[in-house]
């Protein structure tokens, strides 16, 4: 069975937001990123993208809210309304490829599953509904 949680993008906001979330909610981040501290090879960070929020955490009781800016990229794609996902954590490699080929049938995959360089297996769609899916199976388990 995968663990259900809602991942929201934002225009810039995110680490606002996300503080705000924390002032509500309570708790600490259980992650915390910026795109200009990440190193991809080939896939140099925009000066503009570098102080947005790459990805961020937040436990809410025995769920997670996570979030992050969009890049400038795929800014023009942005509308709010457009900016939520629901993001799936399966329990197995096999599980999270069943998922993705399953719910993306017949809808448009954003980003096909594959090994990314956080250390996850992920990937990313909008289904045939118009609803945008993430499914992130955690390589290293700790």
């Amino acid at each position: 069975m995968a663990k259900l949680n809602p991942y929201l993008n934002f225009d810039g906001t995110c680490e606002e937001a996300f503080n705000f979330y924390k002032s509500v909610f309570g708790g600490e981040f259980s992650y915390f990123s910026k795109m200009g501290e990440i190193n991809m090879e080939g896939m140099p960070i925009p000066d503009e993208d570098r102080n947005l929020v790459m990805h961020v955490s937040l436990p809410i009781g025995d769920d997670i809210l996570m979030g992050s800016d969009v890049s400038s990229h795929v800014k023009s794609h942005f509308k709010s309304g457009n900016n939520n996902y629901i993001s799936l954590m399966p329990d197995s490699r096999e599980e999270a490829d069943r998922l993705f080929n399953e719910l993306s049938a017949g809808g448009e995959v954003e980003m096909p599953m594959e090994e990314m360089f956080w250390g996850d297996y992920f990937g990313s769609f909008r289904d045939r509904f118009g609803i945008w899916w993430m499914i992130n199976f955690p390589l290293r388990q700790s």
